[in-house]
C-alpha cells in the first residue's frame, strides 16, 4: 500500500551505528541553529531559519541503530497561508541492513502533497537528506544551514522570493 506521505530511501555503506549517529547529529546535517537536545527520547529541539521557518521537535522513538522519530509540537512558515502546517506531523528515520548497505528509511508523516509547503518541502528534506545526511554518514562531514546562510536551494529561492 502507497501512502501520500514524503518518502526517500538514502542507502550508504558505513554501519547502522554510524548512521544512528549522524542522524542524532540535526546541528550536523539539518542547521547549525537547533536549540536544544537530539539525542534521547523525549529531548526537544528547536530549528530556526531566519524569519522563513521554525519548528520545535520532540523526540518520541528512539531505538539505537534502528529508528528515530520527532514529533513536531509547533511549526511556522512565513510563506504558506496556513502557518501552522506540520503540526503534529512526525519525522521518523528507520534504520535498517540491506544487501550488505545500510538503509535509511526517511518518512514526514503528513507531509501530504495537500499541504501548500509540499513542494518546498519535499526538495529541501530530498537535499538534507540525500546531500547533506548522506554525505555526514560517509565522510563525516553535513552540509547543514550556516547561522544565518541558506544551505540548499530551495531555502535560497525562498530568500530571493521574499526580496
Amino acid at each position: 500500500m502507497t501512502t501520500p506521505d514524503f518518502t526517500t530511501t538514502l542507502l550508504v555503506d558505513q554501519t547502522p551505528t554510524e548512521a544512528f549517529n549522524a542522524i542524532n547529529n540535526v546541528r550536523g546535517w539539518w542547521s547549525e541553529e537547533i536549540d536544544g537536545g537530539t539525542c534521547k527520547l523525549n529531548d526537544e529541539f528547536n530549528y530556526h531559519f531566519e524569519d522563513i521557518h521554525s519548528c520545535k521537535m520532540k523526540l518520541i522513538e528512539v531505538i539505537p541503530d534502528k529508528k528515530v522519530v520527532w514529533f513536531v509540537m509547533d511549526n511556522y512558515f512565513k510563506f504558506t497561508k496556513d502557518k501552522s502546517e506540520w503540526i503534529g506531523t512526525k519525522i521518523s528515520f528507520e534504520i535498517s541492513v540491506k544487501d550488505k548497505k545500510t538503509q535509511i528509511s526517511f518518512t514526514h508523516h503528513g507531509l501530504v502533497p495537500e499541504y501548500e509547503c509540499y513542494e518546498i518541502c519535499r526538495g529541501a528534506w530530498s537535499n538534507y537528506i540525500h546531500d547533506s545526511l548522506g554525505s555526514l554518514i560517509s565522510t563525516g562531514k553535513g552540509q547543514p544551514n550556516s547561522t544565518g546562510k541558506p544551505g540548499t536551494a530551495d531555502e535560497e529561492q525562498l530568500q530571493s522570493d521574499k526580496n
